[in-house]
């Protein structure tokens, strides 16, 4: 193997730039060139292909989103576009992919694989949806990103004595929800793996209030209901002035903690390690705190739930 390529796919996220990192200083230190594949499975097929050398990743560590930017790309889910983007492959001489993403991103990179270039895939979103990983990149610093945009929340829900509904992202994954859920003491958490009953959850808001509560955050991750259609029936059946937050992209960008940076330094370093040792088709994650490589093909095929024991702790501590 002689040279590389690195490329970031889907929706971005805290700490892909470490990750890029990563990657190039590695490989340059095995003494291989690297690629930089710009606009993900899109930029690929198109060309849009740069050499990278330890200058290129300089001063990117700390900063959220990619320097290779994103792309979702319709026409690398057909038989034409993927030859397409093979071809590139093969004209730039690269001889492995690094791909950086989520579960569409490794979609990609397995078909890839199959096609006959070997790939290496690094769990990049803010989800954290990702099965065979502990934790995605980007999940630790978008939550507390929620957690700091909540305590702010909860400043003027104290103040007017209100309820407030704050949606967050997550897609069908409630990961997101539950953990800032449960660092910002939130009355109720509403999640896609847990079926809710709104008017248990109102009963709940109600004995809060009948003991002196005077206001209550309730925090919906996206794939369990809207937030602003719950908010519209708790003020129905309760009478009580109700707002509603979604807090939206602000999750997905920013400076990475330091878990983040961690983590994709590892992953990305990982990575070129498992090229070199003629691995392909293969996802890094985490598994007690240590990286593990794990087929693809499981990864994508295998279910994926977030820690429910934290769902009933989060019940038992907001009695």
């Amino acid at each position: 193997m002689r040279k590389i390529g690195v490329l970031t796919s889907g929706g971005d996220a805290p700490g892909m730039n470490a990750a890029i990192r990563a990657v190039v200083r590695k490989a340059i230190y095995h003494g291989l060139q690297v690629a930089g594949i710009k606009r993900g499975y899109q930029g690929l097929i198109q060309g849009e292909i740069i050499n990278m050398d330890l200058g290129s990743v300089g001063d990117i560590i700390h900063r959220g989103g990619t320097m290779l930017f994103t792309a979702r790309s319709e026409e690398f889910k057909t038989e034409e576009g993927r030859n397409k983007a093979f071809q590139q492959i093969q004209d730039h001489g690269i001889d492995g992919l690094i791909v950086i993403g989520g579960d569409g991103s490794f979609r990609g990179a397995k078909l890839l694989s199959d096609m006959g270039v070997p790939t290496i895939g690094i769990p990049g979103t803010i989800d954290n949806d990702i099965p065979c990983t502990e934790f995605t990149i980007g999940f630790d610093t978008a939550i507390n990103t929620v957690i700091q945009l909540v305590d702010k929340i909860r400043d003027t829900a104290t103040s007017h004595e209100r309820t407030y509904v704050i949606e967050v992202m997550g897609r069908g994954a409630g990961d997101i929800a539950l953990v800032a859920g449960v660092s910002v003491g939130a009355e109720t958490i509403l999640i896609p793996e847990e079926k809710h009953d709104i008017i248990k959850v109102v009963e709940k808001l109600k004995r809060g209030a009948a003991r002196g509560k005077k206001h209550s955050i309730i925090l919906v991750s996206e794939g369990a209901g809207k937030g602003f259609a719950i908010g519209e029936v708790i003020r129905e059946l309760t009478g009580w002035e109700t707002r509603v937050t979604v807090l939206g992209h602000i999750q997905r960008g920013g400076s990475p903690t330091a878990f983040d940076r961690m983590l994709a330094s590892k992953m990305g370093a990982h990575a070129v390690d498992l090229l070199l040792s003629g691995e392909k088709a293969k996802m890094i994650g985490t598994v007690g705190g240590q990286l593990k490589a794990t087929d693809i093909t499981e990864a994508l095929n295998t279910p994926r739930l977030p820690d429910l024991s934290l769902y009933d702790l989060a019940d038992v501590l907001s009695i």
